[in-house]
């Protein structure tokens, strides 16, 4: 009898482990297959067939539609460079190039993956759109107060996340630095 109720124990405590770990895999992701390039992430490999289990669980719980390998690649940030957590009470700046691609897009989120609600219905830019220097650079404000120029409202979010999506390029799998994809510095410029 006690070698049952041990048994019985033990078994309910590896399903509770399980599924909680399995649970905390598919809700934060891991960092299988992940490129890191300043306060940017993205894993290449999550719109090909060579996905990991853990990006998929993560796809099918989402029902996000990732950007395949041979159309581009997706980068997301949910920190500034110093890894303090993007806030929407906040002015945070983009500053800088992005990698070559064809096109690309800059896009505000919350944090459950819906687009920032705000009354001008402004969620992003893209690379035809932005406007840049003379040397090509481009500086974004995110803030929840208006600005002259590249300006994506917060809506007054506790957090947020920015995604930058690279459409026909050559950055991917083989990407490791700054120097093989200069990605845009993100820095928190103000905060009352």
């Amino acid at each position: 009898m006690r070698l049952i109720l041990i048994t019985l124990v033990t078994l309910m405590i590896a399903t509770i482990v399980g599924l909680g770990a399995t649970w905390m895999t598919a809700t934060r992701g891991v960092n299988v297959g992940t490129i890191t390039i300043g306060a940017w992430t993205a894993r290449p490999k999550t719109g090909t067939s060579d996905i990991d289990p853990y990006s998929r669980a993560t796809v099918a719980r989402s029902g996000e539609l990732p950007v395949g390998t041979g159309d581009g690649v997706m980068f997301t940030a949910t920190k500034d460079d110093s890894g303090r957590l993007l806030n929407g009470q906040c002015d945070v700046v983009v500053k800088g190039v992005t990698p070559a691609a064809r096109f690309w897009t800059m896009t505000i989120y919350d944090t459950k993956g819906q687009l920032v609600a705000n009354s001008l219905q402004r969620y992003g830019f893209t690379s035809q759109e932005i406007v840049r220097g003379s040397d090509g650079s481009f500086e974004l404000r995110v803030t929840s107060r208006s600005r002259a120029g590249n300006w994506l409202p917060t809506g007054g979010l506790d957090r947020y996340m920015l995604a930058l999506r690279l459409y026909d390029t050559p950055v991917g799998v083989g990407t490791r630095t700054q120097k093989d994809a200069p990605m845009p510095a993100i820095t928190t410029v103000g905060c009352p």
